[in-house]
């Protein structure tokens, strides 16, 4: 169930739209943050609020990998692995993550801290290879870098 908060910025959010389901992308993300995953219960808040079919709002929802499909770490990694990043070691990355933390793509440490998932693309080909810990974009990645960076993140 949503918090008071929550439900009020939901319902803020649907004024902003011409019809509920304009509001659904905003209003999934706000869900997520409260449930932490897009969980049942968060598609069936998002529903009851904004007043659309919870299959409309879970159809929505699952189209986007920027969305927690089940539940995960505390920080997602989000590791490119396309061409650039590949060519440039986003591999021997990958293989660092697990070996260092006991990451494999998809997985999340036993301590629950941190998620890995590999990103088809990520948009930094010219500084490649590249990755997000939640929203923070790091490039020039290295196994030394990439470990100063993760020491941030509890």
């Amino acid at each position: 169930m949503l918090n008071e908060t929550a439900i009020k910025e939901l319902q803020e959010i649907r004024s902003k739209y011409p019809s509920a389901r304009s509001a659904l992308l905003p209003a999934i993300y706000v869900a997520q943050r409260e449930f932490g995953w897009l969980s049942e219960e968060a598609y069936e808040a998002v529903s009851e609020v904004l007043g659309v079919p919870k299959a409309i709002a879970r159809g929505v929802g699952a189209f986007y990998a920027m969305y927690k499909h089940r539940p995960m770490g505390r920080n997602i990694i989000q590791l490119c692995t396309n061409v650039s990043c590949m060519i440039l070691g986003a591999e021997r990355l990958a293989d660092y993550l697990k070996s260092h933390y006991g990451l494999v793509p998809g997985g999340t440490t036993e301590d629950g801290r941190f998620s890995l998932v590999i990103m088809e693309c990520i948009g930094a080909c010219g500084t490649a290879p590249a990755m997000l810990v939640n929203d923070e974009f790091y490039e020039n990645l290295s196994e030394q870098y990439i470990e100063e960076i993760l020491a941030k993140f509890t």
